[in-house]
């Protein structure tokens, strides 16, 4: 036991697994092939299974394991004695609970009840076909019910963390109330010190329901709750004060996880969810609209839609990145598009997600021509990154790139350039480099990310003076970051002399890094 639970990576599970199977298997030889398999279960009626395996099953261990003080155990021992005897499961578990004196029938009572809740069942229908005793079983569970409702809510209360989720969830089936009611019920008799656990239970059940204790708790509350509604909010309001460090992380990637956390709060978490629908990084913003649908249990079409009605391009934008991601993109995206009554921003937000969109490869050349030639330039540069979907092969994509390369407005010149940079067109390396001298910051910062995939020894050079002497910060970040991509002694030195000089601490952060990728120790 010492060196199973020694173990690295040995859970809670597995050791309960152990503790089980050597309390109940009393033959040393059949531990050796029992006891092993809680190792690979990692549940505490795992090795229950293995004794299938056995020939003749042993009915001491099946009749001990009946006695365990987790009802898991006791239900897979039914079920193994079961199929060893060659009869139904729930004939075995009514005979068991009709056959038990009444003064000793607790445990087989709520064995048989959380057996029925964890298939999503009362106790009456789960044995109403369990044979002739299936009636007589199903009575006297039901007789119990006070006393199991007492064993499940202390179980609820428990110092087990794994456990009150579930003994909320059965109780509830059981006593065929919703969950969000159970726990407000519970919580009468309940000093507030625990309204902790009982939040993280209502919290394990709406994880489990892929729904929100908020929702929960909203779509349940009376009047007369209000107070215990409180209480809990209380615990939930601290808990999502310890998440804002997070959600305000410099990693994008901690925001996003952050974010995806607040889905379980729903109603409850709305302002930072919509506080991170305007977050700079795409993926955080379309997270945060998928919670939000989510929190008012609508789908994120549904959502989305509602949300464009302001016609507000700030509004709009983080719906629009969502729906790229789901079924019929292509088509919801292109109807925004089309949509005259957007403004042409909203327009311009809803062809640039297409790019995202799995389906806009479907989407023919000449759907995008419209937009291509639009006079206003949010729609065209949003026509051009759909550019980067299509196949680099076809001519008419070339040509397209080309006179938008060329085109009057930055924003379009800026999605060309990333385009030719998603599709590794190596050949207008020379075009990008000679855009690092365009008048405009956006279409200089395009250049130079596109050098990074597409450039040559020939732009370290132009690179290099552009990291130096261009006056804004992200232009020379961008520049950094090529340079540390293409290497060389030229590209060391620029490097080195910003890390020295600049004024930006991204700049000289981003320069470091890069001498760092070239092989430099800092």
């Amino acid at each position: 036991m010492v060196l199973l639970a020694s173990k690295p990576g040995v859970g809670t599970g597995t050791t309960e697994c152990w503790a089980s199977c050597q309390r109940h298997v009393v033959e040393r030889s059949q531990r050796a092939r029992v006891c092993g398999s809680c190792l690979s279960g990692g549940r505490v009626d795992s090795w229950v299974g293995s004794l299938a395996t056995l020939r003749p099953a042993p009915r001491d261990a099946l009749v001990s394991a009946r006695k365990d003080p987790d009802w898991r155990v006791r239900w897979a021992a039914v079920r193994v004695d079961a199929r060893s005897r060659g009869i139904p499961e729930r004939r075995l578990l009514a005979e068991w609970v009709a056959g038990t004196p009444v003064s000793a029938d607790l445990d087989p009572c709520l064995t048989a009840a959380r057996a029925a809740a964890e298939s999503q069942q009362s106790s009456a229908n789960f044995l109403k076909d369990a044979g002739a005793r299936g009636a007589d079983a199903a009575a006297r569970v039901w007789a119990r019910r006070e006393a199991i409702r007492q064993a499940l809510e202390l179980e609820l209360y428990s110092e087990d963390v794994a456990a009150r989720g579930p003994a909320l969830a059965h109780l509830s089936t059981f006593l065929g109330r919703k969950p969000a009611r159970v726990l407000l019920e519970a919580m009468a008799s309940r000093p507030e010190g625990s309204d902790a656990i009982g939040a993280s239970a209502l919290m394990s059940v709406a994880s489990r329901q892929r729904t929100s204790v908020g929702r929960l708790l909203l779509e349940d509350a009376r009047p007369t709750d209000e107070e215990r509604i409180n209480r809990l909010f209380a615990v939930y309001s601290r808990e999502l004060e310890s998440l804002q460090p997070e959600l305000t992380a410099p990693e994008a990637r901690r925001r996003d996880a952050a974010v995806l956390s607040l889905g379980v709060y729903g109603p409850l978490a709305r302002k930072e969810m919509e506080r991170a629908l305007e977050d700079p990084d795409t993926k955080v913003r379309s997270s945060a609209a998928r919670r939000l649908a989510e929190a008012d249990g609508v789908s994120l079409a549904a959502a989305a839609e509602r949300h464009l009605e302001r016609r507000e391009p700030r509004v709009a934008r983080p719906w629009l990145e969502a729906m790229a991601r789901e079924k019929g993109c292509a088509v919801f995206l292109l109807g925004v598009a089309g949509d005259t009554l957007q403004p042409p921003e909203v327009r311009g937000h809803a062809l640039t997600a297409l790019a995202d969109c799995r389906e806009s490869e479907q989407v023919r050349l000449e759907r995008l021509m419209p937009y291509l030639r639009h006079e206003r330039p949010e729609l065209r540069a949003g026509a051009v990154r759909v550019l980067g979907t299509l196949s680099v092969r076809r001519p008419e994509v070339l040509d397209a790139t080309s006179r938008a390369l060329e085109d009057p407005a930055p924003e379009v010149v800026a999605a060309a350039l990333e385009v030719v940079a998603g599709q590794r067109q190596s050949t207008r390396g020379d075009t990008a480099a000679e855009l690092l001298g365009s008048d405009h910051p956006l279409v200089r910062a395009a250049a130079a990310r596109a050098l990074e995939v597409i450039g040559r020894a020939a732009h370290v050079k132009v690179l290099a003076s552009c990291l130096r002497e261009d006056p804004v910060a992200d232009v020379r970040v961008a520049a950094a970051v090529a340079l540390g991509r293409l290497g060389g002694p030229h590209a060391a030195a620029a490097l080195s002399d910003a890390v020295a000089r600049d004024a930006d601490t991204h700049v000289q952060h981003v320069s470091r890094e890069g001498l760092r990728r070239l092989g430099f120790r800092l």
